[in-house]
């Protein structure tokens, strides 16, 4: 007997699929599908069954055949049959447990106490009403064709509303037709050297993060470092690295040192590009959140066709919306277009929809600075906090961004991040930062998020960081 789609939806209010396969009689098929039905849940404690007689007919059965594998449930208690109600699955039956195999899942480890990690925004304040109240507009105001295969480049009203708010917030010049939806910088990078559209060798700034040198490792391209100063990248390096035709930058702010590429430096890196014919690829990863300076607009700027803009919402409003965008020079968008296929296979396009919206509404603009004000204020209570409980320890890279770079005394670095994890406390260590091949002279440090902990929470793990510095 073949397997067979059982559709009960007038009935039951679901399908029901039996496998009516295996030895033995109808029946006994019949019954052993049913109780396997029962027994990992498809059918739920409760749930009524159809009459004998329209199940018979939906799988071609003889009815005392299916009567008869009712009866044998009932008598198993798998099933209860009152006159009146019908034929249910009894209360009492329901899934077995699966046995855990020892070694397949592994627990997992429990949550830091004090989480003061980079990287991550204030989940807490991620604006759902806002957000839910442009999904409505979006969802309502969008053509049919939208909820078809999505288009690889994205959806025009985001890109529309990208390019204005680009050119208007971080002096980025771009038109729509330029620009290329993706679901983040990881997956820029994928597209961009994963795809071949560009190769190696690539030069780096000699800290970054190291998931993002995994991912270039990954489509076999090498990364040459470049020296890191308080003015950011030494550009001046890039002539003399050879066969070199691209550089990863992150221009407004280095991550995660600090501080903007110095304005001098920022233009020989184009002319460096335009001289060779390579490619500035400018990470734009924090560049709303500026504190005690203006602004430092985008190196596109500059040359849209010797730079390739990349930006996402991971900083700015939520890591977890899986939404990026790349701004490319014309040569690059049709390669692009052909490395990420002929359908939108990462990006949602109601969440496209919807940040198109969020965007054009101003209220992206307004969360932008709600939150700026409130990522400040955490960084200034992390400095006056420091500054009252250990003054001997340097901070750095504190103007902008979510994050400040703690100088610690030399060979400390290993023994206080061991000592923060007994404490339950996450932090990350410069050295994880830096790129194996960098020659500029290494220095001990941490790297503390200030935007991750929630409210309740921002003080104690403050006092919990004091307490494993060093001291003086």
């Amino acid at each position: 007997m073949a397997d067979s789609w059982v559709n009960l939806a007038e009935r039951l209010g679901s399908d029901l699929h039996l496998e009516l396969a295996g030895p033995g009689s109808r029946r006994a098929v019949l019954t052993r599908a049913l109780r396997e039905a029962v027994r990992d849940g498809r059918l739920a404690p409760g749930t009524r069954l159809p009459p004998y007689r329209s199940l018979a007919a939906d799988l071609g059965l003889a009815r005392n055949t299916v009567a008869d594998a009712y009866a044998d449930l009932v008598a198993e208690g798998w099933l209860v049959a009152k006159q009146g109600s019908g034929t249910r699955v009894a209360s009492r039956a329901e899934p077995a447990r699966q046995p855990r195999v020892p070694g397949k899942r592994p627990a997992r480890p429990a949550p830091p106490a004090h989480d003061l990690r980079q990287g991550q925004p204030d989940a807490a304040s991620f604006p759902r009403s806002d957000w839910l109240a442009a999904a409505r507009r979006a969802l309502n105001a969008a053509p049919n064709e939208a909820f078809g295969p999505g288009d690889p480049q994205g959806r025009p009203e985001l890109r529309r509303a990208l390019a204005e708010y680009l050119a208007r917030a971080r002096g980025v010049r771009a038109t729509p037709d330029r620009i290329v939806i993706c679901s983040g910088f990881a997956h820029a990078l994928r597209l961009l050297f994963g795809g071949r559209v560009l190769r190696g060798p690539l030069a780096v700034e000699s800290y970054g993060l190291a998931f993002h040198r995994s991912v270039l490792a990954a489509a076999s391209v090498r990364t040459v470092p470049l020296t890191l100063d308080e003015h950011g990248a030494r550009t001046a390096e890039l002539g003399g690295l050879q066969g070199v035709r691209a550089a990863l930058l992150t221009p407004a702010h280095q991550f995660p040192t600090g501080g903007p590429l110095h304005a001098e430096r920022r233009v020989a890196a184009v002319d460096w590009a335009r001289s060779c014919g390579g490619l500035i690829l400018e990470d734009d990863y924090d560049g709303e959140f500026r504190y005690d300076r203006e602004p430092v607009g985008a190196v596109q700027g500059l040359d849209p066709e010797r730079v390739v803009y990349l930006g996402s919402t991971s900083k700015s409003l939520s890591p977890g919306l899986r939404l990026g965008w790349m701004v490319l020079p014309e040569r690059l968008l049709a390669p692009v277009l052909a490395a990420k296929g002929e359908r939108e296979a990462w990006a949602s396009v109601t969440d496209q929809l919807t940040l198109a919206d969020f965007i054009d509404s101003g209220h992206y603009d307004r969360h932008v600075r709600r939150m700026r004000q409130r990522y400040r204020a955490r960084r200034d209570r992390l400095v006056a906090t420091l500054a009252a409980r250990a003054p001997h320890i340097a901070t750095t890279g504190i103007a902008a961004g979510l994050h400040a770079v703690l100088h610690l005394p030399p060979g400390t670095e290993r023994s206080v991040v061991e000592a923060a994890a007994r404490q339950s406390i996450a932090l990350d260590g410069l050295a994880g930062y830096r790129h194996p091949a960098a020659v500029m002279p290494a220095f001990d440090g941490l790297v503390v998020g200030y935007a991750t902990p929630p409210d309740h929470g921002y003080g104690p793990a403050l006092e919990a960081l004091c307490r494993v510095l060093p001291p003086a």
